[in-house]
């Protein structure tokens, strides 16, 4: 709709704004409004003419402003594919007004009492049309970034856990979020090796021992031998559980 701006006072009808306003968008019919006031004890009667009559729908286009009281125009500009150059409308409205007997009615308009020779008081008034930049929306309000929300969260339930779950979870997070998914995979998988690899060399070095020493002791083992291969397999255990 257009925006308030200065009226026209002629002598018949004070016409409020004295242009009429579209904020001007591609494919997209656009309305403004003009209110007609009749400041007079008269009838007046009107009517709307457009240079430009297949672009813009008037309604109403012929009416009476009743004595002491307004009537609201409304003007309509159809879809546009184009914008003109440099926004600059050449567009022109043309409000005719002229005083009518009392208890006129709109069907009892015609186009012969808005001339001159018509006898009564008779008056013209045009109207420019100007195209704005339809309103801005708002910015909008920058919301908080989700990268900070869990460590607030973190701190808030920090608080409540016993020192010794904070202190492993302070350990073991920040390995968790340093490495990527297929990177820590990669890691466990050279580790469990690296231990399959260890867990086999010890295995071959019991082995020779266990020759070496049925070499020595003539197939016997001594209590020192078997604490060791006891060890040695707790060990291994351990080293597999892991």
């Amino acid at each position: 709709m257009a925006s308030p701006g200065p009226a026209i006072a002629g002598e018949l009808l004070r016409i409020d704004p004295q242009e009429l306003r579209f904020a001007f968008e591609l494919k997209k019919q656009i309305s403004c409004s003009m209110q007609l006031s009749n400041l007079s004890d008269d009838f007046i009667a009107f009517k709307v003419k457009t240079t430009s009559p297949k672009k813009y729908s008037v309604r109403p286009n012929t009416g009476v402003v009743l004595p002491r009281s307004t009537c609201d125009v409304v003007v309509t500009m159809q879809a546009q594919r184009e914008a003109p150059p440099d926004m600059q409308c050449k567009d022109k409205f043309l409000v005719q007004s002229v005083i009518a007997p009392s208890g006129v009615t709109v069907k009892d308009i015609t186009g012969d009492m808005f001339t001159k020779e018509s006898g009564n008081k008779f008056e013209e008034v045009k109207l420019r049309v100007t195209y704005v930049a339809p309103p801005q929306p708002p910015s909008p309000v920058p919301e908080e970034s989700e990268e900070g929300s869990p460590s607030r969260v973190s701190e808030s339930e920090n608080g409540d856990l016993p020192a010794f779950t904070r202190a492993l979870r302070e350990r073991i997070e920040p390995q968790e979020n340093s490495l990527e998914p297929g990177a820590l995979i990669s890691k466990l998988t050279e580790e469990k090796n690296s231990a399959i690899q260890q867990n086999h060399k010890i295995r071959q070095e019991l082995d020779m021992m266990r020759q070496e020493i049925s070499k020595r002791r003539g197939g016997g083992f001594s209590f020192v031998v078997v604490i060791i291969v006891a060890l040695i397999g707790i060990f291994l255990g351990y080293m597999m559980k892991s």
